[in-house]
């Protein structure tokens, strides 16, 4: 086994758009809030069509790094490209309309509590389609059976258990077809079972639909079912790169605290 590279990946700001078959890249992205300093320069990069990782501890910065991707936090100093545009620099027109092809499975799930799940699903296809009712209808029951849970269009959120509202999570990140799909901690809190469900739904994305990811985890299994590539980030920067196998066997004492080798 290759020990896993032990320097983030080569980023570099040089203000030109990464090559056609890089989706999402960072280049020397740092972040700070008052005097902490989350994120001290890191650089990643995800190819058109893989589903990729970032690993790491609770409060590392996993969370920060990807509200980068959708300019929920504008970074301080590096850049930040998605689809071949410079997110960082796009005025507010611009990012909305970039944000369209980006679906994210929020950590919590971040469904309307007091809309049912059809109604969580038809509020988005309402707002930024030109879809008719009947054409919005046929779309959520379609989004529900593939997640397999069409019969729960009519409950509400409280009504679900944990792995259900993960899924109904998903099924809302999806539903506009996006082309990229940010996951913040798809499977926590959830039981192994559940855990497995959803990051199959995931690997599924990937090879039925063609979508771009990243997820942020510190979850092992979920982490190996679905990661093309995985980074671990410590201590705002990332300190390995590799695949899954590569990190977990790394002599790293990081990462082998963290994989409890």
């Amino acid at each position: 086994m290759e020990e896993a590279s032990t320097t983030s990946q080569t980023g570099t700001p040089d203000g030109r758009p990464p090559p056609d078959d890089v989706v999402i890249a960072l280049r020397d992205v740092h972040k700070a809030f008052g005097d902490k300093h989350v994120l001290c320069g890191v650089s990643l990069s995800v190819n058109r069509g893989t589903s990729a990782v970032v690993m790491g501890g609770s409060g590392t910065g996993k969370s920060v790094l990807i509200k980068h991707i959708v300019q929920l936090l504008e970074p301080d100093r590096g850049e930040v490209w998605v689809k071949g545009q410079r997110m960082d620099q796009l005025d507010d027109d611009a990012v909305d309309a970039l944000r369209l092809h980006i679906g994210y499975l929020f950590q919590g799930g971040a469904l309307f509590d007091s809309m049912t799940v059809y109604e969580n699903l038809d509020f988005l296809l309402d707002r930024h389609t030109t879809l008719s009712r009947a054409e919005r209808r046929e779309r959520i029951e379609e989004t529900l059976a593939w997640v397999n849970l069409r019969e729960k269009a009519p409950q509400y959120p409280a009504e679900l258990s944990g792995g259900q509202k993960k899924r109904i999570g998903l099924a809302r990140a999806i539903i506009l077809e996006p082309e990229i799909l940010l996951y913040d901690e798809p499977t926590t809190g959830l039981d192994p079972i559940s855990v497995r469900t959803v990051s199959d739904l995931i690997v599924r994305l990937r090879d039925e639909r063609g979508i771009t990811s990243i997820a942020i985890t510190h979850d092992l299994l979920c982490a190996e079912i679905i990661g093309d590539a995985v980074s671990f980030l410590c201590e705002g920067k990332i300190i390995a790169h590799g695949v899954f196998d590569d990190l977990r066997h790394s002599g790293h004492p990081e990462l082998r605290n963290f994989f409890g080798t």
